[in-house]
């Protein structure tokens, strides 16, 4: 298996906090469990370093933790290109991507209250990788995927329950803003998203 292989999967762990944030990774163990050496586990920690998924602890390597600042950095970037993106996504989208939208919308809209924050966050996944892909710019896809990563990690350790017609208020609005190729309303509607986003991150932790 080739290092950016071992990079993609262990660095949907520890988005999906399958690696606890600030745990100590054993490479050994890690190396087994992929069917490799510790060669090229040594050479995916090295790239999940270089993205700030994990960090060097002595002569190990440690998931980083999770960080309040690096939310904030990430979201005025984000603010700023993500609203772009999902424009570009409303001009560009398919018929096909348009219909799976569509499912995507219905599939939210059916979402009960007892689901479980996991279902909630993987639909809200979905929702923001399939504006990403309609925006067919992939040096741009790779960019929004990194800061959504670390977006995820928060959620998906918020200790509360998410209440789902809150967190999918805004994604309902910009699904009918690209529908109706309302700019206007996509740009408020996606700015809205962002903001609730980070506010109910930094009132959790």
């Amino acid at each position: 298996m080739e290092p950016t292989k071992i990079y993609e999967l262990v660095r949907e762990k520890i988005i999906w906090l399958d690696l606890k944030p600030e745990s100590i990774l054993n490479l050994s163990e890690l190396a087994e469990s992929f069917g490799v050496s510790r060669t090229p586990m040594k050479e995916a920690m090295i790239l999940l370093q270089a993205d700030a998924w994990v960090l060097r602890d002595g002569t190990h390597f440690m998931v980083t933790p999770l960080s309040l600042d690096r939310i904030k950095e990430i979201t005025e970037i984000r603010s700023l290109i993500e609203v772009q993106a999902n424009i570009w996504a409303m001009n560009r989208i398919t018929a096909k991507e348009s219909a799976a939208l569509g499912e995507l919308e219905k599939e939210i809209l059916q979402i009960k209250d007892t689901s479980s924050n996991k279902k909630m966050i993987e639909l809200d996944v979905n929702f923001h990788r399939s504006l990403f892909r309609a925006a067919k710019n992939s040096q741009l896809v790779q960019l929004l995927e990194r800061m959504l990563g670390h977006y995820l990690r928060f959620w998906l350790a918020i200790p509360r329950e998410i209440e789902p017609q809150s967190f999918f208020a805004e994604t309902l609005e910009i699904i009918q803003a690209i529908k109706a190729k309302d700019e206007v309303k996509l740009r408020i509607s996606s700015a809205a998203h962002i903001k609730r986003s980070v506010d109910e991150i930094m009132g959790s932790f």
